[in-house]
């Protein structure tokens, strides 16, 4: 991969330019199951289902967007029943509370 270094062309790996950026946008099928720790076949598996969102296309690749695969991991069940919350989130505290 070339890039611009101080006016000039450099050649890189993708994985040292990856390496440096701070948050990743879109996944490879292998990277999106990682990411959500589980293997690349239940991750097919749970696409085929619909329970995991389907790729983008960029070319002839096929990319998962990390905010889809936020929300999706979101929306699963958790153990034990959605009725209780484990957690509290910071939008769902009154900051203010503690203020009169």
């Amino acid at each position: 991969m070339h890039c611009c270094d101080n006016g000039r062309m450099t050649h890189r790996k993708k994985s040292s330019i990856a390496a440096r950026l701070p948050v990743r946008r879109g996944l490879d099928e292998c990277e999106a199951a990682v990411y959500l720790s589980i293997s690349p076949s239940f991750f097919r598996k749970l696409v085929e289902a619909k329970a995991m969102p389907r790729p983008r296309i960029v070319g002839t690749r096929r990319i998962w967007d990390v905010e889809e695969l936020d929300l999706a991991f979101k929306s699963l069940p958790r153990e034990g029943g959605d009725a209780e919350l484990a957690f509290v989130s910071c939008d769902d505290r009154n900051s203010w509370a503690d203020f009169g």
